[in-house]
């Protein structure tokens, strides 16, 4: 398994943000959802080192997270909500910057193959500044999948983008997810529909499903994922 949680807790003084959570991931698209204030967020920081668990265990690629960090970091890639980038940087700079805390060996070829998976091509001279949100959220998945990681961490990737974008990342995350394990968080049931293999909901930090979406659907009277959701974090 690419991910292993076991009895994560997260507390921030008088709230649990995630009450003992336990799952796990492998090559794939793993949908994550859940809604404001589920615990979606706090268990990525976790899984991405970002902020320490109060209890329990989390690994990637069978290193530890809290012990390993480093190992972790090396083989995971990770698109945050806010996408933080260097606006006075251009494209093809704020790459090879990426590449160059990555330590990575000769990455142009790499730049070049990552820059025509994500559509940059065209804006890959221009300041990051200069983008649209659209292009904005290309370069934070070009820079989550620059170092060629096992695991993806992909919170809200398709923020921004317009139809026609959506189609070209929503096919790229599927190509991710053939050899790659991917953990996509997002608002957009379509989203999910579209690419996901397999869901997990999460409400008021508890897992209140886990399982394919056949499996959720079979369980459920065919209802359509946005029902369902609706139904399990409604109470």
């Amino acid at each position: 398994m690419s991910i292993v949680v076991e009895s994560l807790t997260k507390v921030y003084g008088a709230q649990k943000a995630l009450d003992e959570i336990s799952f796990s991931a492998e090559p794939g698209v793993l949908g994550f959802l859940g809604p404001n204030g589920a615990g979606k967020s706090t268990t990525m920081k976790i899984l991405t080192g970002f902020i320490p668990q109060t209890s329990g265990k989390a690994s990637v690629c069978g290193f530890d997270v809290q012990s390993q960090p480093i190992e972790v970091k090396r083989r995971l890639g990770y698109l945050p909500e806010s996408n933080a980038l260097y606006p006075d940087m251009y494209v093809k700079e704020s790459l090879g910057f990426i590449a160059g805390i990555h330590q990575m060996k000769s990455p142009q070829k790499r730049i070049a193959e990552v820059i025509e998976q994500t559509g940059l091509g065209p804006e890959q001279h221009k300041k990051v500044g200069q983008l649209s949100k659209g292009y904005k959220q290309r370069v934070g998945l070009a820079q989550a999948i620059l170092h060629n990681p096992d695991v993806l961490i992909l919170d809200e990737p398709t923020s921004g983008l317009d139809p026609n974008q959506l189609i070209g990342i929503r096919q790229l995350i599927l190509d991710l997810g053939k050899t790659k394990t991917v953990v996509l968080s997002t608002h957009i049931m379509q989203e999910v529909e579209a690419v996901c293999s397999r869901v997990i909901i999460i409400n008021k930090g508890h897992i209140v499903a886990n399982d394919s979406l056949e499996g959720l659907r079979g369980k459920n009277k065919g209802k359509s994922l946005e029902k369902i959701f609706i139904g399990l974090t409604n109470l």
